[in-house]
């Protein structure tokens, strides 16, 4: 089942980028105009087909990771989520019909092997498919003030070192949305009773919620060049803790951690690069600094 994981967060990565660079693509196209009244550009916006369709994948993309959280390890989804970057290139290539320098395509090979060579090496079991009782009060207060802090923090800082500590915040609340989805789908063996009745589901959507609102708070603070170290980072590490201290979730340590750090480093650097590029921006390479 863990094998079937892989595939399933794949597909789910790839339905986030397709749908960003759709909705992108549909924000592009609109030219607001300054008599607009308040939200008529989402107005507009939602009879775009091609919004629509953006939105439908961001649906379908749900029900990927879902999916994928139930036959593996949140320690192997969330890293392999990070790929939305990577197929974020691929189809903003296509959609805006730009050709990735080769620079960008140094930047996918490196972040793709960093990845691969981290899964291999950790070797992430899969643990419990729900958590113990006891465990999500302590996880969500030390959780919770963690990203307090950093939103505290963040305002007294100028624009990089802003996006970056909120990037955090945003890393943590999306590894936290995705322990609890995959606690509350670990409930289905109960019947589809037992899912909508648990606490973790509604959880799941006010966690996934605010850690959406608190992106966009991270994207208007700095560039993605200063975020997405932390964004990708962020989720990946913290997916790893998460499924060990909530769902006993085990990776291989020992004499792998220095090669371990250095595959992270890997999907780190290719991340910075990849988040220049204007196929993942939108941007035009002068607006990225």
């Amino acid at each position: 089942m863990t094998a079937l994981s892989i595939p399933l967060a794949l597909l789910a990565a790839l339905g986030n980028a397709a749908a960003s660079v759709l909705q992108r693509r549909a924000a592009a196209e609109d030219k607001p105009s300054s008599s607009d009244a308040r939200l008529s550009w989402l107005r507009r916006l939602v009879h775009r087909p091609v919004w629509l369709w953006g939105t439908g994948l961001l649906a379908l993309s749900g029900a990927c990771q879902a999916a994928a959280l139930a036959a593996g390890p949140l320690a192997v989804v969330q890293p392999v989520m990070t790929t939305e970057l990577l197929f974020t290139l691929a189809v903003g290539s296509v959609v805006f019909r730009r050709r990735p320098d080769a620079r960008t395509w140094w930047a996918f090979a490196a972040m793709a092997a960093g990845l691969a060579a981290f899964l291999v090496m950790a070797e992430p079991a899969k643990g419990h498919s729900g958590v113990p009782a006891g465990r999500w009060p302590w996880v969500a207060l030390f959780v919770s003030v963690v990203v307090l802090v950093l939103i505290a923090v963040s305002r007294r800082l100028p624009s990089a070192p802003r996006a970056a500590v909120l990037g955090t915040a945003t890393a943590i609340g999306f590894s936290c949305t995705a322990a609890l989805m995959k606690d509350a789908i670990g409930r289905l063996s109960g019947g589809v009773d037992a899912l909508l009745t648990a606490w973790q589901t509604y959880a799941t959507a006010g966690a996934g919620l605010s850690s959406f609102l608190l992106l966009q708070a991270t994207l208007r603070a700095g560039t993605l060049v200063a975020s997405q170290p932390a964004l990708t980072l962020g989720d990946a590490l913290l997916s790893v803790f998460l499924g060990a201290v909530l769902f006993d979730e085990t990776v291989v340590l020992g004499r792998w951690v220095v090669p371990e750090a250095l595959a992270l480093a890997l999907v780190v650097l290719g991340s910075i690069q990849l988040a220049r590029s204007p196929l993942v921006t939108g941007r035009s390479d002068e607006e990225l600094w």
